[in-house]
C-alpha cells in the first residue's frame, strides 16, 4: 500500500514515526522538544503555550527527510487542552493545558449549574473536571470575558494541527474519541451537546465536525492525505492493538484504567468516564488518585527508592503478615473520597518491619486498581488481559503480584511510542479506504505490541486472600464507599 507516518504531538515533544502501511514495521523515526516555557502556574508546571511552538517542534522532528516518500499521516496530540480561535481563525490566547486547575471552580459550578453529576453522566458520559475543555469555558468565560467574546470556534490540539496540516481550510475536523473528553459530546449519542458549551461560555461558538475513524479530513497542499487524528490515550491503545476483553492500566502517580467496549456505559456517580476510541468503539475510563505515589511516598519513608522498595517487598509473604495500607494519600477517585488520607491497618509487633510495609504498599496500590476494575467488570465489560503502563510496571515487585490481584493475564509491552503508532496506523487505515483496498469497518492487521505476558496460575487464590483482606479493612474504615453494588473482593 505505501508509507505512512504517526505524529505525536505530547505535552512536552513531537514524535514521528514512518510505517510501512501493510505491516506496521518502524521504518524511521524522528523526535524534537517543544519550545518555549509558556506560562507556569501556581505548581510551577507550564499550563499555558503558544500553539506555534508545536508546528515548530513537528518541523525539527520531521528535518532530515523522515518525512519523504510517506503518503498519508495521522495525528496524535495531547488531551483536555483548549485552543480558541476569533473569526479569521487567529488564536485569541495561548492555549489552556489539561495540567492547568485554574478551572476547578468553574468545574464545579458546571455540575451544579446542569443538576449534578447524574445529570452531567447522562448527558456526555462523565462529569466536568478542571481538566475538561468545558470547564476552562466557563473559567475563561468569568476571568477573560474579553476572550470570550472573541472566541469563534474551539479546537483541541490535533483538530488544530489536522487544520494546519491541510493549509486552515473553511472547514475543521476532530474525532470521536478527541470529543469524548471535551464535556459537551457524548459518546452514547454521537452529538454534541452545544447548550452545554452555552451553559459553560455563555455563548454559541463553531465546533469541528466529528469524522468516522476511517474518513479522511483532507490533504495537505502537497498532496499527502490527512486521518481524523486523536487523542493520545485513543492513539496509544489503538497502537497496542488492545481489543475486547482487553484493559490498560497506566501507572502514573496516580492511574487509569481503561478497557475496549461495545457501548458507551452511563454512570449515574461518574466513576466511569465514557470515551469513544479510535475505531468505532468505547473505551470506559476509570481514574485513581493513588498509583505510584504510593511507591514512591514509601520508599522515601524507608530510606530508599522504588526498585529498592520492589526488592524488600518480595523478601514478604503475601499478606504482608497482616499489613493494611489503604491507598489514599491525596483523597481518592474510585472509590470517592476526595478528602480522605491513607491508613495503615494491622500493625503488630511481627508485622512492623520495612519488608512488610514495603509489600502493603504494592499490594494496596494493586488492589486499589483492581477496585477499579472491578467497577468496569460490574458493568459487563470483560477483562481477559490487562496491559500495564509507565515506569512502575517494570518493577519486579509489580510484576510477581499483578497477575493474582488484578486477576488475569498481564501484558507489560516492551517500551515504544504507541501513541505515534496509534497515529500512522489510522493513517494507514484511512490512506487504505482512500484507496479501496480496506474497508471502514477493518483497521488493517497490524503486529501487536512486543510484550512479556504473565499469567496468575496457581496464585489466583491467594491474590483473592489478600484482596478480601484489603477489602474487609476499606469497609471497615469506609462502611459502603462503593455502594451496594461495588466491589467487595
Amino acid at each position: 500500500m505505501g508509507i505512512v507516518a504517526g505524529l505525536d504531538s505530547s505535552s512536552d515533544y513531537t514524535r514521528i514515526v514512518v510505517c510501512d502501511s501493510g505491516t506496521g514495521a518502524v521504518i524511521r523515526q524522528g523526535y524534537a522538544p517543544h519550545p518555549g516555557d509558556g506560562y507556569a502556574g501556581a505548581g510551577g508546571k507550564r499550563t499555558e503555550i503558544d500553539p506555534q511552538s508545536w508546528l515548530v517542534s513537528l518541523g525539527e522532528a520531521a528535518a532530515g527527510g523522515v518525512l519523504e516518500g510517506v503518503q498519508a499521516i495521522g495525528v496524535s496530540a495531547q488531551q483536555h487542552t483548549l485552543l480558541t480561535l476569533d473569526a479569521a481563525g487567529e488564536l485569541v490566547r495561548p492555549a489552556l493545558l489539561g495540567n492547568d486547575r485554574r478551572a476547578q471552580a468553574a468545574a464545579a459550578d458546571l455540575v451544579d449549574a446542569l443538576g449534578g453529576r447524574a445529570a452531567w453522566a447522562e448527558a456526555v458520559g462523565s462529569v466536568p473536571e478542571a481538566a475538561q475543555p468545558v470547564a476552562k469555558l466557563r473559567w475563561l468565560a468569568r476571568n477573560e470575558p474579553e476572550s470570550a467574546a472573541r472566541t469563534a470556534t474551539i479546537l483541541q490540539p490535533h483538530d488544530w494541527l489536522v487544520w494546519q496540516l491541510m493549509g486552515r481550510p473553511p472547514r475543521k475536523t476532530t474525532d470521536r474519541g478527541g470529543a469524548s473528553g471535551t464535556g459537551y459530546w457524548s459518546a452514547a449519542t454521537g452529538a454534541y451537546r452545544p447548550d452545554l458549551v452555552e451553559l459553560a461560555l455563555r455563548r454559541q461558538v463553531e465546533l469541528p465536525d466529528v469524522l468516522g475513524p476511517a474518513e479522511a479530513a483532507g490533504y495537505t497542499p502537497e498532496g499527502l492525505l490527512i486521518s481524523p487524528g486523536t487523542g493520545e490515550t485513543m492513539a496509544a491503545s489503538f497502537g497496542l492493538g488492545v481489543g475486547l476483553g482487553d484493559a490498560v492500566v497506566s501507572l502514573g502517580a496516580s492511574g487509569s484504567i481503561f478497557a475496549v467496549h461495545h457501548e458507551a456505559l452511563v454512570d449515574p456517580t461518574g466513576t466511569i468516564t465514557s470515551f469513544a476510541d479510535a475505531t468505532g468503539m468505547h473505551l470506559p475510563v476509570v481514574h485513581v488518585s493513588n498509583a505510584a505515589r504510593v511507591l514512591r511516598g514509601t520508599a522515601e519513608l524507608l530510606g530508599t527508592d522504588p526498585e529498592g522498595l520492589s526488592l524488600l517487598a518480595l523478601k514478604s509473604t503475601p499478606g504482608s503478615h497482616g499489613l493494611v495500607l489503604l491507598p489514599y494519600l491525596e483523597g481518592e477517585r474510585t472509590p470517592y473520597l476526595p478528602h480522605t488520607a491513607g491508613t495503615l491497618s494491622g500493625l503488630r509487633r511481627e508485622s512492623m518491619k520495612p519488608e512488610h510495609l514495603a509489600r502493603a504498599a504494592f499490594e494496596g496500590m494493586l488492589c486499589g486498581i483492581s477496585d477499579a476494575l472491578d467497577v468496569l467488570r460490574g458493568r459487563g465489560v470483560q477483562v481477559r488481559r490487562v496491559f500495564l503502563l509507565g515506569s512502575a510496571a517494570a518493577l519486579p515487585a509489580v510484576q510477581a503480584m499483578a497477575p493474582a490481584l488484578l486477576g488475569a493475564r498481564i501484558v507489560i509491552p516492551q517500551p515504544a511510542d504507541y501513541a505515534a503508532l496509534g497515529a500512522a496506523r489510522q493513517a494507514a487505515w484511512a490512506l487504505g479506504v482512500a484507496q479501496g483496498t480496506l474497508s471502514p469497518q477493518e483497521p488493517p492487521q497490524w503486529q501487536g505490541a512486543a510484550a512479556e505476558v504473565l499469567d496468575p496460575g496457581d496464585d489466583l487464590a491467594v491474590g483473592q486472600a489478600v484482596r478480601q483482606q484489603y477489602a474487609a479493612v476499606r469497609e471497615q474504615t469506609y462502611p459502603g464507599a462503593f455502594g451496594p453494588s461495588g466491589p467487595a473482593y
